[in-house]
C-alpha cells in the first residue's frame, strides 16, 4: 500500500503496522521531556511545557514550588544522561555501531540540537526512542509531531527535505515489553511479599498502579480509532493490561498473594476542575483504604520510566503523606531507570527494526502487543489542537 508517512524511512513509507524488513539505521535518537536544572530555569521551562495555552506566570509559580523544593533542579535530565550512557554501552556491547543522540522537548539539550548534530555527523536514517511507553497525545503523538517539526522547513531545521534528507522512525510503544515490565514486577513482588511475610493478610494489602492523568477526551482518542479499548481508550487499557499481568504473575509465583487486590489510579492532573480528567486520584483512593480493612499500600508508578518530579513529589511526598494520614504502611516501588532489563529491552527494540523481526516473534506480555511500528491513522489526537503533521505514522 501507499501511505502518507511523513519523514519516514523507505520501509516505513509502506505504512505497514509492523516493519518486517531490515532497515539500515545509522543512529539512535533518545527523545525526552526535559526539565529545569536551576532556579532560573524553572519558569522558562514551564512556559515551554505550557506553550500556546496562555497560562500566566502566577499560575506557573504554583507548579514551580515543586521544582523549587529540589533547588529548581528536575532529576529527569540527569536520569536521561544515565540512560544515554547505558544505551550507548549496550549498543556498543552488541557491536551495533550506532551512536546515541539525546534531545528534549522542553529544555536543553533540545531535539533540534540533537537532530542537527546527528545530521552534521553524517547520519540520515535515525530510529527514535521516546521516554514514554504508552499511547496518548503527550506520550506518543507529541513526540512524533516534534520529529516532523524539527525535520520540516516551516519551523524546524528542514533536514528532512531537499536532496539529502534525514528520516526518523520510532520504535514501537514498549508498555508490555518484558524489559520495561520486569523492574515493576520486582518492586511489586518485594513490597507485597515483605508485608505478607510480616504477618499481614492478603486482604490487608492493596496495590495501586499509578499513572499520569490526562483529559478524558484525549484518553478516549488514544490508540487507533478503529478499535474500541473501553473507557479511557488505549491509554487506560494498556495500563490495566500490564497491571493485570503483574498481579497474575505474582499470584502464580506466590500463592499467598492471590487475594491481594489492586486498582489503576491517576495522579498529577493539571487541567481546570470543569474539564473531565481520568480518575480516581491516587490520594482519594488511599484515603478510603482504611475503611476497607487495608493496612498497607504499595504504589507502583506504572506510567513512568524514571524517578522524575511526578514520582518524587506527587508520590514520595503527597501520596506518602496521604498514607501516613490514613495510618497505612506505605511503599513506592521502583521505576525502570537504568535497570539492566529495561536498557537491554530498549536495544532489543532497536534490533527488531534493524533486523525486520516478524511481529509474531516480538516479545510482549499482554494481548495488546506487540504495538505498531508505524502509528495508525488518527491515533492519539489532541482534542484542543487537532492533528498536526507527525512523523512515524500514517496521517492524520
Amino acid at each position: 500500500m501507499t501511505s502518507s508517512v511523513l519523514y519516514g524511512s523507505a520501509a516505513a513509507q509502506s505504512g505497514a503496522e509492523h516493519i518486517e524488513t531490515p532497515v539500515a539505521y545509522d543512529a539512535i535518537l533518545l527523545a525526552g521531556f526535559g526539565g529545569p536544572e536551576g532556579q532560573d530555569d524553572v519558569i522558562p521551562f514551564l512556559r515551554n511545557v505550557t506553550r500556546g495555552r496562555g497560562i500566566p506566570d502566577e499560575r506557573l509559580e504554583e507548579v514551580a514550588t515543586h521544582y523549587r523544593h529540589f533547588g529548581g533542579v528536575s532529576p529527569i535530565n540527569e536520569q536521561n544522561r544515565e540512560l544515554l550512557r547505558a544505551l550507548q554501552a549496550e549498543a556498543d556491547r552488541r557491536g551495533l555501531g550506532l551512536p546515541v543522540y539525546w534531545g528534549n522537548r522542553n529544555w536543553a539539550p533540545m531535539l533540534d540540537e540533537a537532530v542537527t548534530s546527528a545530521y552534521e555527523d553524517g547520519h540520515r536514517t535515525v530510529l527514535a526512542i521516546a521516554t514514554s511507553a504508552y499511547s496518548s497525545y503527550s506520550s506518543d503523538r507529541q513526540y512524533r509531531e516534534d520529529f516532523a517539526r524539527v525535520l520540516g522547513t516551516e519551523s524546524g531545521t528542514g533536514l528532512g527535505e531537499g536532496d539529502d534528507p534525514m528520516t526518523i522512525d520510532k520504535v514501537r510503544l514498549f508498555f508490555d515489553h518484558p524489559g520495561f515490565v520486569e523492574p515493576f514486577y520486582e518492586g511489586v513482588r518485594d513490597a507485597v511479599t515483605a508485608w505478607l511475610e510480616s504477618g499481614l493478610k492478603a486482604n490487608e494489602v492493596r496495590v495501586l498502579f499509578s499513572t499520569h492523568s490526562v483529559p478524558m477526551a484525549d484518553a478516549e482518542r488514544s490508540g487507533p480509532r478503529d478499535r474500541d479499548f473501553g473507557e479511557g481508550g488505549a491509554y487506560s487499557a494498556q495500563h490495566r493490561a500490564v497491571a493485570q499481568y503483574l498481579m497474575t504473575r505474582l499470584a502464580d509465583e506466590f500463592a499467598g498473594a492471590a487475594d491481594v487486590d489492586w486498582s489503576l489510579v491517576f495522579q498529577s492532573r493539571s487541567g481546570p476542575p470543569t474539564q473531565p480528567w481520568l480518575e480516581p486520584d491516587v490520594n482519594d483512593v488511599i484515603a478510603d483504604l482504611p475503611a476497607q480493612g487495608v493496612k498497607a499500600v504499595a504504589v507502583v508508578p506504572l506510567g513512568f520510566v524514571s524517578d522524575h518530579m511526578e514520582v518524587l513529589w506527587d508520590l514520595d511526598n503527597e501520596a506518602k503523606e496521604s498514607a501516613d494520614e490514613a495510618g497505612l504502611a506505605f511503599a513506592r516501588t521502583r521505576t525502570p531507570g537504568v535497570h539492566p532489563a529495561y536498557v537491554a529491552g530498549l536495544i532489543d527494540l532497536v534490533e527488531e527494526r534493524l533486523n525486520g523481526t516478524p511481529a509474531s516473534e516480538r516479545p510482549h506480555v499482554t494481548d495488546l502487543g506487540p504495538w505498531f511500528d508505524v502509528s495508525r491513522p488518527g491515533s492519539d489526537e489532541n482534542v484542543r489542537l487537532g492533528f498536526k503533521p507527525a512523523a512515524a505514522g500514517v496521517a492524520p
